[in-house]
């Protein structure tokens, strides 16, 4: 059978014919879970740190970030205003590091020597130099915060936070502090070396700073906790 279709039959519908397709929007955009914003957001940063540590901080515009991140600059906007945001939160993360790693080899023997906490911590920090570059995108966040007031504002509120939770950490192992030292003191002094330490390692390479965690362990052993004897007896 021939079914004949006349050229009208390929017209347009009038603008006043009704059809039955209907397009609804209710005003609410599809969610976005906070696993993929998490995702996002890393992904930004792990862009940041290779641009860093390729080309240094200043020479790294937001458009190279673009580009290493595969971004639109609205998907990076959306996350970071701007440059000094990428590198203030890098800075977050990494004290943040450092804090649970120290507070991890704490915790795992309480009552350890603060010396072997530490020089545990170093051999950590070692690892993640190798990994990710930690030691030079330190060193960038420092050299930053000594020309920006504003960064150099919120650095040292990070660095007070850290001093804080080092403390804390520190004063779990009061039986074992070194001498008639306090915890808020030596948690300044532990700031003072693993920054030295994370400066070589940055600037001179992983060979020198062989054996400084077994030094550390050397100047701070600790006494070793005796068990208690029977009743009516001291320990010597």
């Amino acid at each position: 059978m021939i079914i004949l279709l006349s050229p009208s039959s390929f017209l347009p519908l009038p603008v006043n014919v009704k059809t039955n397709v209907r397009f609804v929007y209710n005003g609410n955009m599809p969610k976005v879970s906070q696993q993929h914003r998490d995702a996002r957001r890393e992904q930004i940063l792990a862009a940041a740190r290779r641009c860093f540590l390729r080309d240094g901080f200043h020479a790294t515009s937001m458009q190279d970030l673009f580009a290493e991140a595969g971004l639109s600059s609205g998907a990076v906007y959306s996350y970071f205003a701007s440059k000094d945001d990428v590198i203030v939160a890098i800075a977050e993360e990494n004290i943040r590091d450092v804090t649970e790693m120290i507070r991890t080899v704490a915790t795992r023997q309480p009552g350890r020597p603060v010396g072997a906490v530490l020089a545990d911590a170093m051999d950590m920090l070692r690892a993640k130099d190798a990994q990710d570059g930690f030691s030079k995108l330190t060193v960038i966040v420092w050299s930053e915060a000594l020309r920006n007031p504003g960064l150099a504002a919120r650095f040292t509120a990070l660095v007070t936070q850290l001093h804080a939770n080092l403390a804390e950490v520190i004063q779990q192992s009061q039986g074992n502090l070194p001498g008639d030292v306090s915890a808020d003191v030596l948690a300044t002094t532990l700031l003072s070396l693993v920054p030295g330490y994370l400066l070589q390692l940055a600037l001179l390479g992983p060979a020198a700073v062989d054996g400084v965690p077994d030094a550390v362990r050397a100047l701070w052993p600790g006494q070793p906790v005796r068990a208690p004897g029977p009743p009516g007896t001291v320990n010597p």
